[in-house]
């Protein structure tokens, strides 16, 4: 963990993000891209140490109430969270100054901050966007080791819904060979349907393999399933210029794979969002 001023807390879109930098370990994680130019290891996490105060400032100095959005970088609910309290703060703020929030989590940490999200809610607007990518929670713990488990996050979505707080599950990314699977996906969606999400979005099939993060996945594949690299690379190819390659690209393997009709892969096809 380390500390820097920043200049500004709210993008264009009332987007923000209070840390830099994630320890929930996930294999596909995009944020690990150099395009994003984090300039430090990403499990050493950078607290914006000033966050609150630019976030009230901005917060009084709007015209207009909006929807204030975060979690799109870093997960708000890290562990890091439970000691500085920084979203706890920005949520307060948000909820006195009369604006709505949006926070998308793998945490079932949120739920701490339960009272105050219902509490927005009634004043405004607020949605919880939670990511599910596999019911199994053997696979949960080797692709996304060191946050909550899918029955955790599933618990917390049931939680939020008996709190009368409108949730969303994203179920991305869908990974060629690991859980792309019919049975996965339609575990998930009935996980959903369970937990009466008011909608689901997925974006396709595949993830960005951007530098950085495809050094850091790859190394992943290699630790956890053996021999699946090489399966990748076969499949789609090792193209960098991105035209729907697995290496490199920002269409990555959505292109190919959703084009594709292999038993048991890509169950799920094309950018949709589904209410269940």
């Amino acid at each position: 963990m380390h500390f820097v001023k920043a200049k500004g807390i709210l993008s264009s879109q009332n987007g923000m993000n209070l840390y830099r930098g994630c320890s929930h370990g996930c294999i596909y994680c995009d944020s690990r891209s150099r395009c994003y130019h984090m300039e430090h290891a990403f499990e050493d996490i950078e607290v914006k140490e000033n966050a609150i105060e630019l976030l009230e400032h901005a917060l009084k100095h709007k015209r207009k109430k909006c929807m204030i959005g975060t979690g799109a970088m870093t997960d708000p609910y890290i562990p890091l969270e439970l000691k500085l309290e920084h979203m706890k703060k920005a949520l307060t703020l948000i909820y006195e100054y009369g604006f709505g929030v949006t926070l998308h989590t793998k945490s079932d940490r949120v739920l701490r901050d339960l009272d105050l999200l219902r509490r927005i809610n009634e004043k405004t607007k607020c949605v919880i966007q939670m990511t599910l990518t596999t019911y199994d929670e053997k696979l949960c713990r080797k692709i996304e080791p060191n946050v909550s488990t899918t029955g955790e996050r599933v618990a917390a979505l049931k939680r939020l819904r008996d709190a009368g707080i409108p949730t969303v599950v994203w179920l991305s990314p869908i990974l060629p060979f690991i859980n792309d699977t019919q049975e996965n996906i339609e575990g998930v969606l009935e996980l959903c349907e369970e937990a009466g999400v008011y909608g689901v979005i997925n974006f396709g099939m595949g993830l960005t393999l951007r530098e950085g993060n495809r050094e850091y996945f790859y190394k992943q594949l290699d630790r956890l399933f053996p021999s699946l690299k090489e399966k990748y690379i076969k499949t789609y190819g090792t193209d960098k210029s991105g035209g729907g390659k697995i290496v490199g690209g920002s269409r990555i393997v959505q292109s190919r794979a959703v084009g594709r009709s292999q038993p048991g892969h890509g169950a799920l096809r094309g950018k949709d969002c589904c209410r269940v």
